[in-house]
């Protein structure tokens, strides 16, 4: 275990935030960040649908999915050039680089034009589906305006209005940039939608089985319990699992089953009680069951946050970052619980869900029935892994409850 902490410190650690503080990687995430509460509407609206089935004559608002839930992509494409534009210190193109990514994220996206000159788009592919056509128009203008940031036409000493210099300045990337969009598309009529979503496909194959989803959800908590944020999977996981809610949204809307397990549905709907590591039963544990004062004292604090799915305060304050007996029970629980969420509803116990349903702070087992779309077994399921939960951490909790007692003991000696 000590050189295991070793080489987290001191060879992992440093790499993993240096990814993550990369200008790509922390752009994606904060443009992921920001468009959340379209999402949120989203989720609310499927809360309000379910409501519908009870009382039909309720004002349906399920076209505001459309166009929040709907068009995810479009603001993902526009922020992703903005923010790395932003956090290169270049702030006077964010903007246009925005406006570029966007004016090339529609045109990759495959409009029809008639011959009268009207537009007309798929509408899958403004929203979840789109998103990873997004991501990489969103990085391939970000980057490329950064590189051509580094030459002007004029002098610094030039005179000229700065905005007047950027107009120029701009000029050859953005036109380089939408004529090899428009040559791919028109010229060589290319559907660049389906070309990436193909070359993406074997990845969203992958964590749809039941290794690849147990796998990455054990990944984030182990990152989690060395106190590196599970962030830094947001650009591999995010999008498959945005994609994979909308196919299911697509496929029973057609009369069909949603067949997509790994879902951030699944995820926040079945088994983050509490939070990454299912720490909801450990804080109940130190708060009420806990004979070292510290650790009721910890338990009690953040009590209230873990009712809602706020981990942070009990990752870091009690801490189960680095502490050898937490640890292990948010490596077990990051293993066991994925793999029981896949399998109840691989084995069709629970509903598949086939809504966005984002409302991560809602207390469960509320949180798991809304998002299984009102299936009252995934309350059932939702109980049965908070036992499961409590079996891991409890041998751990009263030996570490067991050491600080005696450390509390010693101190008052």
């Amino acid at each position: 275990m000590n050189k295991l902490f070793e080489f987290m410190n001191t060879k992992f650690a440093p790499i993993a935030n240096k990814v993550s503080k990369n200008f790509i990687v922390s752009s994606i995430q904060d443009a992921i960040m920001t468009i959340l509460p379209l999402i949120l509407v989203s989720s609310i609206v499927t809360i309000l649908s379910l409501i519908n089935e009870i009382k039909p004559d309720l004002v349906n608002l399920g076209k505001m999915s459309d166009f929040s839930f709907g068009i995810v992509g479009i603001g993902v494409a526009f922020l992703i050039a903005y923010n790395i534009m932003e956090k290169s210190n270049l702030g006077d193109k964010k903007l246009l680089a925005g406006v570029t990514s966007l004016s090339l994220f529609l045109i990759s996206i495959g409009p029809k034009i008639t011959d009268t000159g009207t537009i007309s788009f798929e509408q899958a592919r403004f929203g979840a589906t789109g998103l990873i056509m997004a991501m990489i128009v969103g990085i391939f203008v970000g980057v490329v305006m950064r590189l051509f940031s580094k030459f002007s036409f004029f002098k610094q000493d030039s005179g000229i209005p700065d905005f007047v210099i950027v107009w120029f300045d701009s000029l050859i990337p953005i036109t380089l940039m939408l004529g090899f969009g428009l040559i791919c598309t028109d010229y060589f009529n290319l559907d660049i939608y389906n070309v990436i979503l193909s070359a993406f496909q074997p990845l969203s194959g992958i964590i749809q089985t039941f290794g690849g989803f147990v796998l990455i959800n054990f990944i984030q908590a182990f990152l989690y319990s060395f106190g590196i944020s599970p962030w830094i999977l947001t650009p591999i996981a995010y999008p498959v699992y945005m994609q994979a809610i909308a196919d299911n949204h697509a496929l029973v809307a057609a009369g069909g089953e949603a067949v997509n397990i790994a879902t951030n549905e699944t995820v926040y709907g079945l088994f983050l009680i509490g939070g990454l590591g299912a720490t909801l039963t450990l804080v109940l544990l130190m708060a009420f069951m806990a004979k070292s004062m510290r650790l009721k004292a910890i338990g009690r604090a953040t009590l209230i946050p873990s009712l809602f799915n706020i981990n942070e305060p009990v990752i870091f304050g009690a801490p189960i970052a680095f502490n050898p007996f937490f640890m292990v029970g948010m490596w077990i629980n990051g293993l066991l619980l994925p793999a029981l969420a896949y399998l109840s509803m691989y084995w069709g116990f629970v509903n598949i869900p086939s809504d966005s349903f984002m409302l991560w702070y809602l207390p469960y087992p509320l949180q798991s029935f809304f998002a299984t779309g009102g299936d009252w077994k995934a309350i059932v399921a939702c109980f049965i892994f908070m036992g499961v939960s409590l079996l891991v951490w409890f041998p751990l909790f009263k030996m570490y409850d067991a050491q600080q007692l005696k450390v509390e003991a010693d101190t008052q000696d």
